[in-house]
């Protein structure tokens, strides 16, 4: 997200929990000059948010694959 100083000073407060709460920083830019809040820590489980569901990954039985006979596959 990328905020006008002025902007940072009427939210300051809200955007400051905002970035510690997800982990993503806030760029500043004041007179054609970018300053960036970062959290020193990342948020807890920030890596696992960010994490999308894919519903199409496996399509069939899941069970089917612990099954499966790789022999034929498997060269020692």
């Amino acid at each position: 997200m990328t905020l006008t100083a002025s902007q940072l000073r009427q939210n300051i407060y809200r955007i400051l929990d905002q970035v510690l709460e997800t982990g993503v920083p806030v760029v500043v830019r004041r007179d054609g000059r970018e300053l960036r809040i970062v959290p020193v820590q990342p948020a807890a489980g920030a890596k696992l948010d960010n994490l999308r569901p894919h519903p199409k990954a496996v399509v069939g039985d899941p069970e089917d694959l612990v099954h499966m006979d790789w022999s034929g596959e498997w060269r020692p």
